[in-house]
Parts: structure tokens; sequence; C-alpha cells
């Protein structure tokens, strides 16, 4: 019975210690992994704490990215929009500088027929001659000026190389300024017939007006100053000298196409 209750003690004991032991055992074993349960907890908690604000820096970034393609696309909008009108201004003087040359090509063309007519100037002559009368402060063609320059057209028209000058003068009644006015007016009138009734072309034409300047008459009275009250068309060709110009060529050819002489 003794050793029955004996043997009971050192079973319990035994089971008393195991249990304990046990228990201990758990312990040091669960406590790291607690601890890194733990680790693992503050870990993740660091981690969706820098997702967040990576989160919030990332849609700052996205709303200044936003604002910057809003404020691009506006002055990309602006800049087309100057670029627009630059195109239309850069039309505009393009259409401008194409006028200008134009009109710099036709002065360019009146000037060199000018330079023809002065660097020949010496090779015209006066044809033919008219002295159109005016009325007292008229500047209008009576039916008997009209056909003297009716003749003088149809004279005009052979020709070729030919240019007519057209003088107005005025009596020394009224003030300069008038007269001056006046005399154009009665130099226009001949040229408005010329070039509308016979179809002679305006660049033949020189025309000007002087006023009362080189008087036929130096008198004062009527008879002086209805003389005074004119218009003068004389009429210019080089026709004739370049006819004897080219004859003498044509001679001097001619003479040189010749056989010697036998002698």
């Amino acid at each position: 019975m003794k050793a029955f209750l004996a043997m009971t003690c050192i079973v319990t004991g035994t089971l008393l210690a195991g249990g304990c032991a046990t228990k201990k055992y758990v312990r040091n074993t669960t406590a790291p992994v607690q601890a890194k349960v733990d680790q693992v907890g503050e870990q993740t908690t660091q981690n969706t704490s820098q997702i967040n604000d990576t989160r919030n820096q990332v849609k700052q970034v996205d709303e200044r990215a936003q604002s910057g393609i809003s404020a691009a696309q506006e002055r990309a909008s602006s800049a087309d929009q100057h670029a627009a009108t630059a195109d239309q201004h850069a039309g505009e003087a393009m259409t401008k500088a194409t006028q200008a040359a134009q009109v710099g090509d036709q002065n360019t063309q009146a000037l060199n027929s000018l330079r023809a007519v002065v660097s020949n100037i010496d090779d015209y002559k006066m044809q033919t001659a008219v002295s159109v009368p005016f009325q007292f402060d008229k500047y209008k063609l009576t039916s008997e000026t009209k056909q003297d320059l009716d003749k003088l057209a149809e004279d005009v028209k052979a020709d070729k190389r030919f240019f007519i000058a057209v003088e107005g003068y005025t009596d020394n009644t009224g003030s300069r300024q008038y007269n001056e006015a006046l005399s154009r007016r009665r130099a226009d009138a001949v040229v408005e017939y010329l070039v509308a009734k016979h179809d002679i072309p305006i660049f033949h034409i020189h025309t000007i007006g002087l006023a009362d300047e080189k008087p036929v008459d130096e008198a004062r009275n009527r008879t002086a100053r209805a003389k005074n009250r004119r218009v003068e068309v004389k009429v210019f060709s080089a026709d004739q000298v370049t006819a004897g110009l080219n004859s003498d060529n044509s001679n001097s050819a001619n003479r040189s196409q010749d056989p010697p002489k036998q002698h």
C-alpha cells in the first residue's frame, strides 16, 4: 500500500513537472513569434502610412500636372490665335508687297521708256505744230480747234517714234495760281481729245501748264491777251532721222558688197 502511494506521488510529481515544463516551452516558443507578429504589425502600419503619404503625393503631383496641362493648353490656344493673326498679317503684308512690286515694275517700265526718250532726244525733230486758241476763262475745245487737232492726229498716225508736247497757256489776267490750274485744264482738254478721238497712246504725250509764261504777244491789250490764251501742240518725230540712218547703213552695206572696180 505504501508502495502504491509512493508510486502515485511520483507519477503526480512527474506530471506536474511535465506540465510546467510544457507551459514554459510554449511560452518560450510563442514569445518570438508574437514579437515577429508585433513587428510585422508595426511594419504594416508604417507601410500603410507611407502608402497613404505616397498616394497623397501622387494626387498632388497629378493635380499639379493637370493644372500644368490646362495652362499649357490655354497657352497653346493663345499661341494658335496669335499664329493665325500673324498668318493674316503676313498675308496682308505679302499682298501689299506684291502690289508694291507691281507698282515698282510699272514705274521701272515708265522710267526706262523716259530714259529711252531722253537718250535719243537729239534724234527727235519737230515735225508739225498747232496752236489751239481758247476764249477768256474757258478750256473747252471749239469745232474749229477740233478740226486742227484732227489733221495733226492723222499726220501722226503714220509715225512710230514720236512724242507730242502739249503746253497750256493763259493771259496775264487773274492770279498766278488760278492761271496755272486753267492752263493745265486747257492742256488736258487737248490730250483727252487726242486720246479719246484718235486713240493716240497716252505715253506718247507730255503735258504741262505754264500759265502766262512765254506770251506770244507782250502787249497789254485785248488782242494780245487773246493770242496768249492758247495750247501749243508740238509733234516731235525721230522716224526721218532713223530712216536716214537706215538708208545710209543700207548704202554702206551695198557699197561693201559691190565688186571692186577694174582699173
